[in-house]
């Protein structure tokens, strides 16, 4: 397909995608990196408890907590 034939189907709103390769895509900043984080074995229990009470894993629970401290971190700084 053509550029401009390609531009006009996006211009007119047609779904696009069957004509792109999507293979490669990646969302910036979002690969994941491995850590490792000693925790003592109290809050490894609160945090099974609560992952067990939520239906999730540990390793959610701890992705959501942070992101969200991070985020009202972030926020407040801007303020």
């Amino acid at each position: 397909m053509k550029a401009k034939d390609f531009d006009k189907k996006f211009d007119a709103g047609e779904d696009i995608t069957a004509h792109l390769d999507l293979s490669g895509v990646k969302r910036p900043k979002q690969e994941a990196k491995r850590v490792n984080v000693d925790f003592p074995s109290w809050m490894v229990e609160s945090l099974d408890r609560e992952a067990k009470r939520m239906g999730v894993t540990r390793q959610s629970v701890i992705k959501v907590w942070i992101a969200e401290r991070l985020e009202d971190t972030t926020r407040n700084i801007a303020l």
